[in-house]
């Protein structure tokens, strides 16, 4: 199969958050580094990333930073991994990225590094690839509608027009996507951008309000592994895969 090509060689792995639901498994280690069916969270990501042929990963690093450091230095495939160091602050996602900045090309993948799913397809980066559009995009997220994410209990976040604009989910009600963590981003979602930390939803609702936020909806199925008690169910549905 042709894949195409991809939108960036780039990705951006946020890891550098404490990890406070995956207790008591993250009191003395990251959780990008917590196993599941024998794999590091972290390593299910940098494996898909290299899979798709993304050559380079800046990933941003803060709760026990030294162990995800070794770890990176121990892998030995790709994609290239170069850290973004917030072992003085944590900045939250937005922040993360504004600091990562320097590290990223004018277009990037950006990627939360709990992330476990199945491709449909296609692989998720050349699914956000095939539909990205620069001119008209400042975001590109990929969402996933209820029935394809497994251990998710929350009300949904976004609907998607005919066009694949993005708006949000109203208070009270359902949404029929869940944001998968991974999303195609243009540096001009960062102009303007606050000091210090806050969340990308900042960002989305300025490029919501400006019409330039869009969603495409993966073909595959996404696991929610925000707990000790998914990472069972979770393994057991990658066994059968």
């Amino acid at each position: 199969m042709n894949r195409g090509p991809l939108a960036s060689d780039t990705a951006m792995v946020l890891a550098a958050g404490i990890g406070k639901r995956m207790r008591p498994l993250t009191a003395t280690q990251p959780k990008p580094l917590v196993r599941v069916a024998g794999k590091s969270l972290i390593d299910h990501t940098l494996d898909k990333l290299d899979a798709a042929g993304i050559e380079k990963a800046v990933v941003n690093v803060h709760y026990l930073a030294d162990a995800l450091e070794g770890h990176f230095k121990a892998r030995h495939q790709g994609p290239q991994v170069a850290v973004s160091d917030e072992r003085a602050q944590l900045l939250e996602t937005g922040g993360g990225m504004v600091k990562a900045a320097p590290l990223l090309p004018e277009t990037f993948f950006c990627l939360n590094s709990d992330n476990i799913w199945l491709d449909g397809p296609e692989d998720v980066f050349h699914e956000l690839s095939r539909a990205w559009d620069e001119e008209r995009m400042d975001a590109l997220l990929l969402v996933v509608p209820h029935p394809q994410a497994m251990h998710h209990r929350g009300a949904g976040d976004f609907h998607l027009d005919a066009v694949g604009r993005v708006s949000r989910r109203k208070p009270g009600h359902v949404a029929p996507f869940i944001y998968m963590g991974i999303q195609l981003v243009s540096k001009r979602l960062l102009r303007d951008a606050p000091e210090g930390p806050f969340s990308t939803n900042l960002l989305w609702s300025r490029a919501i309000e400006e019409g330039r936020l869009y969603g495409i909806t993966h073909t595959g199925m996404w696991f929610e592994v925000g707990e000790p008690a998914a990472i069972r169910p979770t393994e057991d549905w990658l066994t059968r895969a």
